[in-house]
């Protein structure tokens, strides 16, 4: 966080209104109200900004389909995502919706300075459409020859008129900002993969279509009322209009203040070439940091309705705690890298880190308070007899705030309770009841009077993450949470004042089992399971496997997940294999090792690149390796 910034724009995606909140959602949105929180906390003027993204042509089919119109369906959807985050007590100062009246004004007045900028141009295009992703792909893009490269489905050969974007123009300005910007795109490994794709070079980009109608208008100047805004086009200038862009601007000072925006990793490309692009286009100041998270999945499984696994987040939160759910998303992941979501482990995360290291601490200082001075707590003996720890405390507090900007919020909370062990521990080394017996009441004293003072400071930085039951614990400790405490407490480090302890009751009571029905397969897939799952030796002797060694390794340009390997499989010939695990492993840890081929799959193409064969590999939450032999074979070497 600069010295001098006092503006704070914080930003979720605008969500897609094609289906209901999931918990990817959640977990994005809950980063951003973290964010916001500290940023109001320590004094910052702060916007924060959530909504939805409800043009374009797979919003358009999907109203059809209901028998609805756009906007009806729009408004439903929209309502579903407004009504989670207002339960879920979601700070945004904002909810905008790309049907508002005000972001059209400004996506048209984007539109009119780009053009003017000579960035926009009219052209001609032919591409391959996936409606689904709302992308455009090139021939050599494709997953056997037809196939969206990113969702697997059916693209459609599209051919228009279409105004297009001179992206091509920013390829050096975006890798410059990307190099002089270390911390621009979060975390570095996103950003390395942003960089890839950007050297591989740029094309222009369509920014309009003629063959739906559900979008923004063309501004009037253009005078080209058939055109609509393409969906990035419109979706990306959320970010500015909701500040006021084309209209008053009575809020763009945010735009130049500290902003942090967050997407998934699927939408990472969208928002860290064509939206700083779009700004450079329009003479605006650059984000600080774009910052883009991985994907859930549950019980090591990827998420879907036919497997009827996926996470309703208001379900979770109902069962265990809406201020647990929001622990444990933000506890569980480094962020950047996918997470598991199990019961099990929300459990272990309620029963320890929150019951055991928290809520017990809470419950030993008021009982002990209780016993030797009537809940009456003094800190003036505190510095005399712990100075150690308070010192120890204070320290990790100092390194805290550059986790949360830099958006290690796993580490943040890793950090964070490290002071509830210093306190924990010290009352085991101490023995204030020992204290006690000894007739040393103020050492005993001074005792609970730290582990109450680690607990105020715990509870100030931990309140962005747990906001209601950090209150609860500041409200027993006799303070209230607010910026003027945060400067006394945490910057100054002062210590509490005499008070008497509240008594609360327990913070996190225990769960002992799990306490949501564990998804159950439809029983149609379960009765097809059983009467065709089941395969014969014969039947499985019918896939050869051979041990190959791997010659040579490439990436595959254009591509985040594809390698491009040579193999030996004991033939005439090496054989050519493309193979999705180039996030697992690099080219050159590959050539001269060894792997399971299935050797007698119909060759296909993948990104136009021929495969002749597939590699075996095994996946979870741990990461994905692949099925090698004990010891070096033969290449060629038959398995089975």
């Amino acid at each position: 966080m600069p010295k001098d910034c006092k503006k704070a724009y914080i930003t979720t995606p605008i969500y897609y209104v094609n289906d209901v909140p999931h918990i990817g959602h959640a977990y994005t949105t809950i980063i951003a109200d973290t964010l916001a929180r500290y940023s109001r906390l320590i004094g910052l003027d702060t916007m924060f900004l959530t909504g939805t993204d409800e043009h374009g042509q797979k919003i358009e089919e999907a109203a059809k389909s209901r028998d609805r119109s756009p906007q009806e369906y729009a408004d439903e959807i929209s309502g579903k995502f407004k009504t989670l985050w207002d339960a879920f007590d979601i700070s945004y100062d904002k909810f905008i919706r790309t049907t508002d009246k005000e972001h059209m004004i400004g996506v048209q007045k984007a539109f009119e300075v780009m053009s003017e900028n000579g960035d926009i141009y009219k052209d001609m295009y032919e591409g391959f459409y996936c409606v689904s992703c709302e992308t455009f792909f090139t021939k050599i893009q494709l997953y056997d020859d037809e196939c969206c490269p990113d969702c697997g489905k059916t693209t459609s050969i599209v051919k228009e008129e279409s105004y297009f974007f001179r992206l091509s123009k920013y390829e050096d300005r975006l890798l410059k900002w990307y190099s002089d910007d270390e911390r621009c795109v979060l975390p570095k490994a996103k950003k390395n993969e942003v960089i890839s794709f950007v050297k591989q070079g740029l094309n222009d980009l369509s920014i309009t279509r003629t063959s739906f109608d559900w979008g923004v208008k063309l501004p009037a100047s253009a005078n080209d009322p058939k055109h609509v805004m393409y969906v990035w086009m419109d979706a990306l200038m959320n970010y500015i209009t909701a500040l006021g862009y084309g209209k008053d601007e009575k809020d763009m000072d945010y735009w130049s203040g500290t902003t942090v925006q967050l997407v998934g990793k699927d939408i990472l490309r969208f928002h860290a070439i064509y939206w700083p692009a779009f700004l450079m286009s329009l003479n605006l100041p650059l984000p600080k940091h774009i910052g883009a998270h991985g994907w859930w999945t549950r019980n090591g499984e990827k998420m879907s309705k036919s497997k009827g696994n996926v996470v309703d987040p208001k379900e979770v939160a109902d069962a265990y705690g809406l201020e647990n759910f929001r622990y444990f998303l933000l506890r569980e992941v480094p962020f950047g890298q996918d997470g598991d979501f199990s019961q099990k482990a929300l459990i272990d995360r309620i029963n320890s880190d929150l019951g055991n290291d928290l809520g017990n601490l809470m419950n030993r200082i008021i009982g002990m308070s209780g016993k030797y001075s009537s809940f009456e707590i003094d800190s003036s003996n505190v510095l005399k007899y712990h100075k150690k720890e308070i010192d120890e405390a204070d320290a990790i507090i100092d390194k805290l705030e550059s986790y949360i900007f830099e958006l290690q919020l796993n580490r943040f909370l890793e950090d964070l309770w490290k002071i509830l062990t210093i306190a924990n521990q010290s009352i085991t080394s101490y023995e204030p009841w020992t204290k006690m017996k000894e007739g040393k009441e103020d050492e005993a004293m001074a005792l609970v009077a730290l582990v109450a003072n680690l607990l105020a400071k715990v509870s100030i930085m931990l309140n962005s993450v747990m906001p209601k039951t950090c209150k609860n614990i500041a409200d027993a400790l006799g303070f209230e949470i607010d910026n003027k405490n945060f400067i006394s407490f945490i910057k100054e480090k002062k210590l509490l004042d005499t008070f008497t302890i509240k008594k609360l009751p327990p913070l996190f009571p225990r769960i002992e089992e799990e306490v949501l029905k564990a998804p159950e397969p439809k029983t149609s897939q379960n009765k097809k399971i059983a009467t065709e799952g089941i395969i014969t030796i014969d039947k499985f002797f019918e896939t050869k496997i051979k041990i190959v060694t791997i010659l040579d390794a490439k990436e595959v340009p254009k591509s985040d997940r594809l390698l491009k390997l040579k193999v030996d499989a004991g033939e005439e010939n090496p054989r050519q294999v493309i193979a999705g695990i180039k996030e697992f492993y690099t080219p050159s840890s590959l050539i001269g090792t060894q792997a399971c081929l299935v050797a007698n799959l119909k060759p296909a193409k993948i990104m136009g690149l021929l495969s002749e064969g597939m590699l075996l590999a095994a996946k979870d939450k741990e990461g994905l390796s692949l099925i090698r032999p004990e010891s070096p074979k033969r290449s060629g070497t038959a398995v089975g």
